[in-house]
C-alpha cells in the first residue's frame, strides 16, 4: 500500500510546554475531591432561633395558659411545651371583675364610716327635736291652749312628725351609702373589664417587639452564614479560577502564535476501513496542540 506525506502544524515549544503544564494541573486539581469539612462548609446553613426570638414565643405560649417551652439545643425550634395553668393572660382582670358584679358586689365597697356618720347626724337631729319640744308649752301658752286637749294633740302631732322625718333621714342615709357603694362597684367592674382588654394588647406589643428584634438579629446571623459559605466557595474555586486564567492564556497564544509545519509519513486507510476512536481522538489533538505534546516529543 502506497504511503503518503502530509503536513502538521505545530506550535512552538514553550507553548507546547505550557499546554502540558495546564492539563496537568487541571487534570490533578479536578482529580481532587472537596474534603467533608469543604462540604459541610459550601453546604447551605440555616441560622438557629437566637435567644430573643424564643422569648418571643415564651411570651406568647404564657399569654395563651401554657407552660414552659422546650427547644431544640442546635437549631432552637419549639420542641414542646410543658403544662400550664390553662389561664390566659387576661383572665385574671375578668375573674376580678366578677367578683364586682351580683346582688351583694356592694357590701365590699360600703363605707366603715357610713354608720358614724348615720349616728352622728341622727344625734343631732334628736337634740334639734328635744329644743323644738321644749317650746311647744310657749307655744300652746300663746295660743291659749296651756294645758288643754289642743297642747295634747299639738304633742302627739309633733312626736308623730319627727318620728317620720326621724325614719326618713335615717333611710337616706343608708340609701345614698348603698348608691355611692354600688357606683363604686360598677366603677371597679368597668376597671377590670378595661385591663382585661388592655392586657392582651400590652402583652401583643411586647411579644410583636421582642419578635421583631429576633427577626432582625435572625436575618444577620443568616447573613453571616451564607457570607461564611460564600467565602468557602470562594476558596474552594479560586484555584479554577486561576488555572482558567492560565488556559485563557494559552489559548490566545495559540491563536496568534504561527505553526510550525513538519512531515510525517502515514499509510492511508483502505477501502472501507475506518479509524479508530483512538486515532480519531489523537488527530483532534494534533490539530490543538501538536502530536509532541501528546507523546512528549519536542
Amino acid at each position: 500500500m502506497a504511503t503518503e506525506q502530509i503536513s502538521i502544524s505545530k506550535p512552538a515549544p514553550y507553548l507546547e510546554a505550557a499546554g502540558q503544564t495546564y492539563l496537568d494541573l487541571l487534570t490533578a486539581k479536578t482529580g481532587q475531591a472537596p474534603t467533608a469539612a469543604q462540604m459541610t462548609a459550601m453546604s447551605p446553613q440555616v441560622a438557629g432561633q437566637n435567644v430573643l426570638t424564643q422569648q418571643a414565643q415564651q411570651q406568647a405560649a404564657t399569654q395563651a395558659g401554657l407552660g414552659s417551652l422546650t427547644f431544640d439545643p442546635t437549631t432552637g425550634a419549639v420542641t414542646g411545651a410543658g403544662q400550664g395553668t390553662g389561664i390566659a393572660g387576661y383572665q385574671p382582670f375578668l375573674q376580678q371583675a366578677q367578683q364586682y358584679s351580683g346582688p351583694g358586689s356592694y357590701q365590699q365597697f360600703m363605707s366603715p364610716y357610713q354608720q358614724d356618720v348615720i349616728n352622728t347626724t341622727l344625734t343631732e337631729y334628736d337634740r334639734q327635736r328635744q329644743i323644738q319640744q321644749q317650746g311647744l308649752p310657749f307655744q300652746a301658752i300663746n295660743a291659749g291652749a296651756f294645758g288643754g286637749g289642743r297642747e295634747g294633740v299639738q304633742r302627739a302631732e309633733f312626736d308623730a312628725q319627727s318620728l317620720q322625718n326621724r325614719a326618713a333621714l335615717q333611710a337616706q342615709l343608708l340609701q345614698q351609702g348603698y348608691g355611692q357603694a354600688q357606683q363604686a362597684a360598677g366603677t371597679a367592674f368597668s376597671q377590670q373589664q378595661t385591663l382585661a382588654a388592655l392586657q392582651p394588647t400590652l402583652a401583643g406589643t411586647a411579644i410583636q417587639q421582642l419578635g421583631s428584634a429576633g427577626t432582625s438579629n435572625l436575618a444577620y446571623q443568616q447573613a453571616v452564614l451564607d457570607a461564611q459559605r460564600q467565602a468557602s466557595q470562594f476558596a474552594y474555586q479560586e484555584p479554577y479560577q486561576r488555572l482558567s486564567v492560565l488556559g485563557s492564556g494559552i489559548t490566545g497564544l495559540l491563536a496568534g502564535q504561527p505553526q510550525a509545519p513538519y512531515s510525517q509519513q502515514v499509510t492511508p486507510l483502505g477501502a472501507g476501513q475506518q479509524a479508530s476512536p483512538l486515532s480519531q481522538a489523537l488527530s483532534t489533538a494534533a490539530n490543538v496542540y501538536g502530536l509532541g505534546s501528546i507523546f512528549g516529543g519536542k
